[in-house]
């Protein structure tokens, strides 16, 4: 037997969908006033694991014992621990006071939050890893378009799911918004999904102020957003959010969710409890991600339904791995990285050549692209200073060819490691950069090979004077007028 959630009267299990489906319709808002009336109030509707089981039929006051019990747990779970809308969704700001971290751009006295203060909102391009608060800055942007509904609408799109004849439908409506003094915000997230020319579609609106754009992109505004776009939005940089940061976030969730936050595991502890070691390595392991370190924390409240429960540090472990870390193969990070140990290795830092391999290796880059860049470095940085270095630069990417990852890890942090322990010497880069600038300074046509110099495979070719020195000529091996030209 199972208990309605509706009405609270018991049914067999195989009769209890269709019974409770009839309750809703009868409890829906067609259901005249008088019958309102008469029906008490229904509680939040239960999960089947917080049914009771009966075997046998209860007393009239045991039923009513029920009905209370269930009715409270009800609302302590329901209501703390709803997760229909996701954790990170459900925690994104209302107002700048809300909203955590990036104070490098939103702190204090800074012209954005200044701007967001008196209701003056510019066109924008929100630049920053995911999870950094870009869709939550939008979030704030739209409750204060909420707030002034005479001034501003505010429309919500995403480039990987619409095209430009939503962007045109949504700008013929702004222009009629317009005429009645009402501003038309447009949040375009991932607008680095349309190419350069469906960017063209916002250019003049922006130009002529019939849209106010705000856009949001992970990838580089240089290399993904159209420079004459660009020119006409002010970019913000919003970097990884700090760990402290996203303390303060899951704190605030976890007050939104009921739950305490304790120092220490208490045995004697009443509803759902979260140690706050266990929040800080939430936080350290999330890389800066706080929609990561939320859907972690709702991952791990989901698992443990126990209503007198203390969340630990090994409880959270148990079932989390750091798994998750920046880094895009095809993307700003990518190259951001590679430069990092190039210049590691030309700096003779071992250990941060090492570490940044390390972090490519890890995040699954390409391990022969790691060794074309180790073998740039070698003739690069070292050069003719230790020429062992480029043989072992390109053994490393053999080796990778032959035997592939993951066993080519080794492979790649010894050349890493003696690529920044050789000595350098980068003369024949600058020496090449030199002789590229004279050829690309030359005023008229390149200077002619001295016939000297040329070879003469054939009769006419002597006839004419190849390979000959003239008498009286010193014998010289660049062009006439860079004799003393010195590359070195």
């Amino acid at each position: 037997m199972e208990i309605c959630p509706i009405c609270f009267k018991e049914f067999q299990i195989a009769e209890l969908e269709g019974h409770v489906n009839k309750c809703i319709f009868l409890n829906s808002s067609n259901v005249n006033d008088n019958q309102k009336k008469k029906r008490p109030m229904s509680p939040p509707p239960l999960s089947k694991s917080t049914f009771p089981t009966q075997t046998t039929s209860p007393s009239p006051n045991k039923k009513q014992k029920n009905r209370s019990t269930i009715s409270e747990s009800s609302t302590n779970v329901v209501k703390s621990m709803s997760f229909l809308t996701p954790l990170a969704k459900q925690m994104q700001p209302k107002s700048l006071d809300d909203f955590f971290g990036q104070n490098r751009v939103l702190g204090k006295d800074t012209i954005l939050r200044s701007l967001l203060e008196k209701n003056e909102i510019t066109n924008m391009i929100l630049w920053g890893p995911p999870g950094c608060g870009k869709t939550s800055l939008a979030n704030v942007i739209q409750e204060i378009c909420k707030e002034n509904p005479t001034k501003f609408r505010y429309v919500g799109l995403c480039a990987a799911n619409c095209g430009v004849k939503d962007v045109q439908t949504i700008v013929t409506a702004a222009k009629g918004e317009l005429k009645f003094g009402r501003r038309t915000i447009l949040f375009m997230d991932e607008i680095h999904r349309f190419n350069k020319r469906q960017q063209d579609t916002f250019l003049l609106h922006v130009e002529k102020g019939e849209i106010t754009l705000l856009g949001a992109t992970t990838e580089n505004p240089s290399f993904s957003i159209n420079s004459a776009l660009l020119s006409r939005c002010r970019v913000i940089v919003m970097e990884k959010l700090e760990s402290a940061d996203i303390v303060a976030i899951l704190e605030n969730a976890a007050v939104h969710l009921g739950i305490c936050v304790v120092q220490s595991e208490s045995k004697n502890c009443t509803g759902v409890n979260i140690e706050k070691s266990a929040l800080i390595w939430l936080a350290e392991t999330s890389d800066g991600d706080a929609r990561i370190a939320l859907s972690n924390l709702q991952l791990v409240l989901q698992h443990n339904t126990n209503q007198n429960f203390v969340i630990t540090v090994d409880v959270i472990k148990e079932g989390i791995k750091k798994s998750h870390m920046l880094y895009d193969r095809k993307g700003e990070e990518h190259y951001n990285i590679i430069s990092a140990m190039h210049k590691s290795i030309r700096g003779s830092d071992d250990n941060a050549a090492l570490y940044w391999t390390t972090r490519m290796i890890v995040s699954g880059e390409d391990p022969l692209f790691i060794a074309r860049r180790m073998v740039r470095a070698a003739s690069e940085d070292i050069g003719n200073a230790d020429p062992r270095a480029l043989q072992l630069a390109i053994s490393t990417m053999q080796g990778c060819q032959l035997i592939g990852m993951p066993e080519a890890d080794v492979l790649l942090a010894q050349c890493a490691i003696y690529l920044a322990r050789a000595p350098k010497s980068r003369e024949a880069d600058s020496a090449l950069a030199k002789a590229k600038e004279v050829i690309k300074e030359c005023k008229g046509p390149q200077p002619s090979v001295p016939m000297h110099l040329r070879n003469a495979p054939t009769k006419l070719m002597q006839d004419l004077g190849y390979g000959k020195l003239e008498p009286g000529k010193k014998r010289t091996y660049m062009p006439e007028g860079l004799e003393n030209v010195n590359f070195f």
